[in-house]
């Protein structure tokens, strides 16, 4: 006859589990909308507080709304830290090694100021509130470790960071170019905005970025300059999509590389078990294949064994 191991460690490993996401425990779905929409609830009160005849009328709801919620988020904050004292064995590290890990790492600080704003007003009530405001709106990124929207794009300017160097340096050279050059050309008619290259750089980055500088050119060199400067913008926002959609495609071929060697090794003995499927369930949804995508690593799976 089995039971249940009823001590703390179990309990520990149970809770981390289901705050991970595992697949192992079906309330670790209903664990994620929960936080989810706590999130979604609380930014959306966040937007809502800031305009004033709002405010006025339903301060009270809010300020109940935010306490509630800091106490919602800093019990998870407080059973993560505590759950992952068993991550690690003693010979591995230890409790301290898996606390250490999580409360250092990006999810561990972003949860850590989801608490912060409420607990620094709280200390220090003259604090600016739209500063507080802002450090609220972060709890925005606690959703990133439910979507890997934001994971995917760190992960792909971080394979293609030689690319992006390469372009940053290019972009630095036009830009200290176009405001050198606009210096010398607008430089004694609109001292006020080209006196200096300092300023000229202003103008060349907003101008690169956004395609016009707000402030127009009054000599005909001047207007040329700003011309090529709009241009060459055009042709570094091409550059720049080019590398971002290459690291994506990469990215993603990885992860239907990653996803199909799971589905190999688990349709290799010929028997799915309910976990199994449950398992890659969750890893189609991370990496968020389509039905379609796995129906066709299937048969592509089956027409290898036909063979």
């Amino acid at each position: 006859m089995t039971t249940t191991d009823p001590t703390p460690q179990s309990l520990q490993r149970t809770v981390m589990e289901v705050l991970d996401g595992s697949p192992k425990h079906a309330i670790s779905r209903y664990v994620e909308w929960l936080i989810t929409i706590v999130v979604l609830v609380n930014c959306s009160a966040v937007i809502l507080d800031s305009i004033p005849e709002v405010h006025a009328d339903y301060k009270d709801f809010f300020h109940e709304l935010e306490f509630w919620s800091v106490m919602f988020f800093t019990l998870e904050y407080v059973l993560r830290v505590w759950s992952l004292g068993v991550k690690f064995a003693a010979n591995e590290g230890g409790a301290w090694k898996g606390r250490k890990g999580y409360i250092f790492s990006p999810f561990g600080l972003i949860d850590f100021f989801a608490t912060m704003p409420f607990y620094m007003h709280v200390f220090f009530p003259t604090l600016d509130l739209r500063i507080l405001r802002v450090l609220r709106l972060l709890r925005i990124l606690k959703l990133s470790k439910y979507n890997t929207a934001l994971q995917d794009l760190f992960t792909a300017v971080n394979s293609e960071r030689r690319a992006f160097g390469s372009a940053a340096f290019l972009l630095v050279i036009a830009t200290i170019v176009s405001a050198s050059l606009m210096h010398f050309a607008e430089g004694h008619e609109q001292p006020q905005h080209f006196g200096s290259i300092p300023h000229s750089i202003y103008w060349a980055i907003v101008t690169i970025t956004a395609g016009y500088g707000n402030v127009e050119p009054v000599t005909k060199a001047g207007e040329i300059i700003a011309l090529l400067t709009g241009f060459l913008g055009v042709c570094m926002a091409a550059i720049m999509t080019g590398i971002v959609a290459s690291a994506f495609s990469n990215q993603m071929s990885r992860k239907k590389a990653a996803y199909q060697s799971q589905l190999r090794q688990v349709l290799s003995d010929g028997v799915v078990t309910d976990a199994e499927r449950e398992s890659l369930r969750r890893l189609q949804q991370q990496f968020r294949l389509s039905d379609a995508q796995v129906q066709a690593m299937i048969d592509e799976h089956n027409a290898e064994q036909a063979s």
